[in-house]
């Protein structure tokens, strides 16, 4: 990314410019692409709901790879790298009811329109669903919170995220957001080969394209994993010391939880 005094590295400079979490964006309109569209009305949205028909404009192959690369540095020519959310709306026997993606709009981030957008749909809450969200960023603490009150008490939902980059991953209020997802039943994953190749699948003008993947992917991919495991893993350590708090025993030293008599 580039600023008045020249290009820096992506990590904690890049996204220290980004930190006024993405300024106001466009919304793309959020309907399923023709060719995978539903005419008909869809099972467990409520009596009488008919899913509209798709006017969803496609990610353009060009900015699909500028806006979901998860590479640690931008590449050249530098850009700078928003938020983006897809999404996709499933029955559990995998047919798509709905999907769409979202940039962030002014002082609604993309996360908030998307919980806008599901909860407009009228889910019956006696159907069960799940949800696949692709962000370029991981979710702020503003937006962890308000996706963990969207998902309490819907026990019909089932949500996953997966993220192409962690957004102010060493800030501690920003990984108790990716912990208080995690407490909340929310899967977040760091998105792999194999979800940046469904994303472009099913966002993208491919015009028939298969995906191609950059250099490294894989490895950036891994790194990203690793750090989130670590963040992920420090908020089970924490919940375990306080069960022993509760207890009156005392927080556990890791050396007695390694120690395991088997």
């Amino acid at each position: 990314m580039c600023r008045a005094g020249g290009c820096v590295p992506e990590g904690e400079q890049e996204r220290e410019a980004e930190h006024l979490r993405r300024p106001p964006l466009l919304l793309l309109e959020t309907r399923v692409p023709a060719r995978a569209a539903h005419d008909a009305p869809a099972e467990g949205l409520g009596a009488h709901h008919v899913l509209p028909r798709n006017t969803m404009n496609l990610l353009k192959k060009e900015i699909f790879k500028q806006q979901f690369g998860n590479q640690h540095r931008v590449p050249q020519p530098h850009y700078r790298r928003k938020t983006y959310l897809c999404y996709q709306l499933k029955q559990l026997d995998g047919v798509t009811l709905d999907k769409g993606c979202f940039r962030n709009k002014k002082q609604r981030h993309a996360e908030i329109r998307f919980i806008d957008k599901i909860t407009s749909l009228n889910l019956d809450p006696n159907q069960s669903y799940k949800i696949i969200c692709y962000v370029t960023w991981s979710p702020c603490p503003t937006c962890a919170r308000e996706l963990v009150d969207f998902i309490n008490g819907q026990d019909h939902l089932s949500l996953q995220i997966f993220a192409s980059r962690l957004y102010f991953h060493w800030i501690k209020v920003f990984q108790r957001g990716l912990q208080q997802l995690q407490a909340a039943q929310v899967s977040v994953a760091v998105m792999t080969r194999s979800e940046f190749e469904d994303c472009w699948e099913e966002f993208v003008d491919n015009q028939g394209m298969p995906f191609e993947s950059w250099d490294k992917l894989e490895q950036y991919s891994e790194s990203i994993s690793r750090r989130l495991q670590k963040i992920l893993s420090r908020s089970n350590w924490n919940n375990l010391e306080d069960s022993f708090r509760d207890l009156r025993l005392g927080s556990p030293s890791p050396s007695s939880l390694r120690s395991d008599s088997r």
